[in-house]
């Protein structure tokens, strides 16, 4: 691997562990909080005062299993982080499907239709989907061709 390349996947590995320390500390803040609370850190572009509730206990359940699915996402990013930081290529796999695809429900959900503001949310999802690109192009580079079946 060249030099440019292990700084690219430095590069990558240090914007999954501003991501995941994010979602990580999102989860913990919802997973603490009231579900009006959470529901108006998550949606933040929206009136607060149409997201006070009363709500329905399984409602809060699902904010709550929301929130734990944010922290989850966080810690096995920080963890794949590190397996990238040391050019470790299932780990670019592993890390780009936590945090791409938890990024890209946010991004159908609620970025494109508006209900959320551009930082912390917007930035995050540009966060990861630079170190997807940086790390994919290292991959690239070094996969190795699968065999001829022929």
């Amino acid at each position: 691997m060249t030099a440019t390349e292990k700084t690219l996947l430095k590069i990558a590995a240090g914007l999954w562990v501003i991501w995941g320390l994010v979602h990580a500390f999102a989860g913990a803040m919802v997973l603490s909080g009231s579900t009006a609370a959470g529901f108006q850190a998550i949606a933040d572009a929206v009136d607060p005062a149409t997201l006070t509730g009363p709500y329905a206990e399984a409602v809060g359940a699902v904010l709550r299993q929301h929130a734990w699915n944010l922290l989850w996402f966080g810690i096995v990013t920080l963890i794949g982080a590190v397996f990238v930081w040391r050019g470790f290529l299932t780990a670019i796999w592993v890390t780009a499907m936590v945090g791409g695809l938890a990024d890209l429900g946010y991004f159908l959900f609620l970025d494109l239709p508006g209900h959320v503001r551009f930082f912390p949310g917007t930035l995050m999802t540009l966060v990861s989907g630079s170190a997807i690109l940086l790390s994919f192009y290292v991959w690239l580079r070094h996969r190795k061709p699968t065999a001829d079946p022929a």
